[in-house]
C-alpha cells in the first residue's frame, strides 16, 4: 500500500472554518515570553494561578510530540509540536474535528457498531448524523464493507483501536485499506493502545494527510481527573483545530503534571495491569454464570454473563460498579469490567463467586498538585491490607508501609516529584496531604475519638508518641540519628515530616527516641505513631478512655 498525498485537505473544511479569524491576545502577538503583562485584566496578585496558561499549550505539545509512541517506547518520534492538539480530554478533540469538517444538517460520521459513545453524541450536539457500521464475527472489521456505508456527505470516520467496549485490535491491513480508500478524514482513537503492546499508527502520519490519531492520559498514565487529551495529525489539521479551540481549554495544573507524567513516569503501572488483566480472565472464566471473557488488548474486559443487569444491580449493592453493556449492537448479555488491582480483582471475584458478606470498604480521597509535585492519596480508614505506595523514595515507602500495618488504615499513594533536585519538595507535600487526611478522619468520627500516647520498643531502639487530636498544632521532637540517611531518606526531613504532618492535621504531637541504629529509630517512630494514631481514633472508649477534664472530644 502507498502513502495517500493525493488528499485535499481544504476541501473537506467548512467554509466558515476556512475564513475563520481566531481569537488572539495581545501576548501571542507580542511574541515576548518574559514581559510586565498588563494586557488580560488578570489579577497582580501572585496566587500561583492568577495569570491565564499558555493558550496554545506550546511546552505540552513539544513534550507531547517526544513521547508520541505508545508503550513500551519502542519507536523514536517522529512527530513536532505543529502535529500535535492539546486539549481537554480527547473528547475536545472529537468535537472539533466534527466543527471543523463537518456541516450541520447536511454532513455524516462514520462509525463502528459497538464503539465508544461520545463520537455519536458530539455528532448529535452538532446537528451531524451518523452511519454506523456492525462489526462482524468476533468483532472483526472489512474494510469494503464499513465503506460502502459511507457516502459523498461522510466527512469523518471513527475507529477506536483497540476499540471500546470490546477490547481488541481492529485488523491492521483493514485499518490501512481505510487509510487508502476514504475520502474524508480517518480518525483512529487510540485511548487504549499502551495497553496492547501494538506500535499503533503514528508512524503513518507522514503518508496519511488524512490520517488523525487520539490519545489520552486518563488510562495508562492515571490522569484522568486532570482531562488531558492529545490529536496527532499533520499541522495543517492542528493549526484548525488550534484555531477554533477556545483560548485557554487547558488549565496550569493540568499542564505541569502532564508534562511530568511523559518526563518522570515509566509507567510500570502499565505492566501490571497487563498482568493483571490476564489473571482476573482466566479467574473470570471460572466463575458460575460467565459464558464468554473476550480477549483484550485494553484495561477492561468484556464478558458475557447471565443476567448481565441483577449482576450490576447486585455488584453495586455491595460497592462495585461495572458497566452493562448488554444493549450495545454485538454485546447482548455482557458486562465490561476495568481491570484493578489485585484486591479489588479479588473483592469482585468473590462476590461473583458467591461471597455475599464482603463488601468495597469506605474511602478518603486527596491530592496537592504544585511546580515541584503532584499526590494522590486514597485512605481505607477500615483496610491495612491496601497499601499500594508509591513515593518514589523506597525508605518512605517501607516507613508508610508500616504505618499502615500499626495505625490499621490502608493507603493508595501516588507521587510524582522533583527528585532529580532532592527529596524535600515529595516528602513534604506528603507530609501535607497525610496530615490533611488525617485531620478529615478524626473529624468524621461520629462517636468521638481518644487522646493517647504511645511507647514501642524496636530491637535496641525505644520511640514515645504522645498525641492528641484536639483540632490544635504544636509540635516536640527530641530525636537524634547518627548519620545522614536512613536509606535514601535524609535524616534530617524526619522532623521536618512529622510536624508539617501534625501542623496540616492540626494536633499535638511529642515525639522522642533514642537508640544505636537509625534504621530502627526510624521504624519505631512511624510505628509508634501510627499505633497512638490507632488508638485516639479509635471509637472503643471502653478500651482506651483517657481521662480529661474537658471530656471526651
Amino acid at each position: 500500500m502507498g502513502a495517500n498525498r493525493s488528499f485535499e485537505l481544504e476541501s473537506f473544511v467548512r467554509d466558515n472554518i476556512r475564513v475563520l479569524k481566531p481569537y488572539s491576545t495581545a501576548r501571542q502577538e507580542s511574541g515576548l515570553k518574559n514581559a510586565l503583562f498588563l494586557d488580560a485584566n488578570e489579577s497582580p496578585f501572585d496566587t500561583g494561578y492568577n495569570r491565564y496558561p499558555q493558550p496554545v499549550n506550546e511546552s505540552l505539545k513539544s513534550v507531547a510530540a517526544k513521547y508520541a509512541s505508545p508503550y513500551p517506547f519502542e519507536q523514536e518520534s517522529i512527530l513536532t509540536a505543529k502535529n500535535v492538539f492539546a486539549g481537554n480530554g480527547s473528547d475536545e478533540a472529537i468535537d472539533l474535528l466534527i466543527r471543523i469538517f463537518c456541516l450541520p444538517g447536511k454532513d455524516n460520521i462514520v462509525t463502528l457498531a459497538p464503539t465508544y459513545g461520545m463520537y455519536k453524541v458530539a455528532a448529535a450536539i452538532n446537528d451531524v448524523s451518523v452511519k454506523e457500521y456492525r462489526l462482524g464475527s468476533g468483532f472483526s472489521l472489512d474494510a469494503q464493507d464499513l465503506l460502502s456505508t459511507a457516502d459523498e456527505n461522510s466527512k469523518l470516520l471513527f475507529l477506536c483501536s483497540p476499540n471500546n467496549p470490546t477490547g481488541n485490535l481492529l485488523e491492521r491491513n483493514a485499518v490501512m485499506d481505510i487509510l487508502e480508500k476514504f475520502n474524508g478524514i480517518v480518525v483512529i482513537d487510540e485511548a487504549y493502545i499502551d495497553f496492547s503492546g501494538d506500535q499503533g499508527y503514528i508512524s503513518c502520519l507522514n503518508d496519511y494527510p488524512n490520517l488523525v490519531i487520539l490519545r489520552t492520559m486518563s488510562k495508562s498514565r492515571g490522569l484522568a481527573g486532570l482531562r488531558v487529551g492529545f490529536a496527532y495529525a499533520c499541522e495543517k489539521i492542528i493549526s484548525y483545530m488550534d484555531m477554533v479551540k477556545y483560548p485557554y481549554n487547558l488549565n496550569i495544573n493540568s499542564q505541569r503534571v502532564a508534562i511530568k507524567s511523559f518526563v518522570q513516569d515509566g509507567m510500570e503501572s502499565v505492566k501490571s495491569i497487563m498482568d493483571e488483566r490476564e489473571s482476573l480472565a482466566i479467574e473470570l472464566s471460572k466463575v458460575k454464570g460467565v459464558n464468554k471473557v473476550y480477549p483484550s488488548k485494553a484495561n477492561f474486559l468484556l464478558v458475557d454473563i447471565d443476567n448481565p443487569a441483577e449482576k450490576v444491580k447486585m455488584l453495586k449493592k455491595h460497592g462495585v460498579v461495572i458497566r452493562d453493556r448488554s444493549k450495545e449492537p454485538g454485546c447482548e448479555g455482557c458486562v465490561r469490567i476495568s481491570v484493578g488491582k489485585r484486591a479489588q480483582n479479588d473483592l469482585l471475584l468473590d462476590l461473583l463467586n458467591g461471597k455475599i458478606d464482603k463488601v468495597f470498604q469506605d474511602k478518603m480521597e486527596f491530592s496537592r498538585i504544585t511546580n515541584e509535585t503532584s499526590v494522590t492519596l486514597t485512605l481505607f480508614p477500615d483496610d491495612n491490607k491496601v497499601r499500594e505506595i508509591h513515593s518514589g523514595i523506597g525508605f518512605l515507602d517501607h516507613m508508610l508501609d508500616l504505618f499502615c500495618v500499626h495505625s490499621g488504615v490502608g493507603m493508595d499513594l501516588y507521587v510524582i516529584g522533583d527528585l532529580d533536585v532532592d527529596q524535600h519538595h515529595t516528602i513534604e507535600d506528603i507530609a501535607i496531604v497525610l496530615g490533611e487526611a488525617i485531620a478529615a478522619m478524626y473529624k468524621s468520627k461520629n462517636k468521638g475519638y481518644n487522646r493517647y500516647g504511645f511507647a514501642l520498643p524496636m530491637d535496641e531502639s525505644r520511640a514515645e508518641v504522645l498525641l492528641d487530636l484536639g483540632g490544635r498544632f504544636s509540635f516536640e521532637w527530641d530525636v537524634k540519628f547518627e548519620f545522614e540517611f536512613t536509606g535514601d531518606f535524609p535524616v534530617q526531613m524526619y522532623s521536618h515530616f512529622f510536624e508539617t504532618l501534625a501542623s496540616n492535621g492540626k494536633f499535638n504531637l511529642q515525639m522522642k527516641a533514642s537508640g544505636k541504629n537509625d534504621h530502627h529509630i526510624a521504624e519505631a517512630l512511624f510505628k509508634a505513631f501510627a499505633r497512638s494514631l490507632r488508638i485516639a481514633l479509635s471509637n472503643n472508649v471502653a478500651d482506651y478512655e483517657l481521662a480529661s477534664s474537658k471530656g471526651l472530644v
